[in-house]
């Protein structure tokens, strides 16, 4: 089965799918996590860095979504390839992407017409990810929180190029509207939300056997209606 992990900047994709990774593990379960490029992203920190003027003039947000795209796009190819783990696990997915161009196109940051062509790629995308066996995520693990507890995240994990104060505008303004894209706009899979207000897999035991808990019921629930259907 597939999930992906979808949330806001900072609030943990990346412990969430390491923690169920290794409660995967402890009952002896194969699973791999497909993890979201961000090291080795040569885009990335141009975008947190430049003045708004040479984003513009460098079309910096543009390469972005592209980068990630092509990257998420080959993520979503592996997943369907990889055969030995039971669990393929996503941090992040390429659904959000779209998301994420909108937002910048609102902003001014993203052209009209670069929206355009953005968009004609992502239906050719997955016009092609239709013809393979399954494309879609079976679950995905949503991460809510406040805005306070996103800045607070991105603040606690400390990369250089997120912690700009005058980021904060950019942060708000994807955060105001996740919870409506997810909640009104996703069908690509079952949501199971997670309240990262009250949630700490890193620190704290039992909300990491909570998070895992959760999850592994609602797989079971999925995989139940989906045997009824079948049978």
């Amino acid at each position: 089965m597939s999930i992906v992990i979808g949330g806001m900047i900072g609030l943990g994709k990346t412990s969430v799918a390491d923690t169920l990774k290794v409660h995967f593990q402890h009952k002896g379960i194969e699973s791999k996590v497909f993890y979201e490029t961000v090291d080795d992203n040569p885009i990335l920190p141009l975008y947190y860095e430049l003045t708004p003027e040479e984003l513009d003039a460098k079309r910096i947000p543009f390469l972005l979504q592209l980068f990630f795209l092509n990257k998420r796009f080959k993520t979503v190819k592996d997943c369907i390839n990889w055969r030995n783990p039971i669990y393929t696990i996503q941090d992040r997915s390429i659904y959000e992407d779209w998301y994420f161009a909108y937002v910048n196109k609102n902003l001014g940051r993203i052209s009209e017409l670069e929206f355009n062509i953005y968009e004609e790629l992502v239906g050719n995308m997955m016009e092609e990810l239709a013809q393979l066996p399954k494309k879609a995520p079976d679950l995905m693990v949503y991460l809510r929180g406040s805005f306070d507890t996103v800045l607070n995240r991105i603040m606690d994990r400390g990369r250089s190029f997120e912690i700009n104060p005058e980021l904060k505008e950019y942060y708000f303004e994807v955060w105001k509207g996740y919870d409506e894209w997810v909640m009104e706009r996703y069908d690509a899979s079952e949501v199971l939300v997670v309240d990262m207000d009250t949630t700490d897999v890193v620190n704290s035991k039992s909300d990491a056997e909570r998070v895992c808990r959760d999850v592994e019921n609602k797989l079971n629930e999925i995989l139940h209606i989906s045997k009824a259907h079948i049978g």
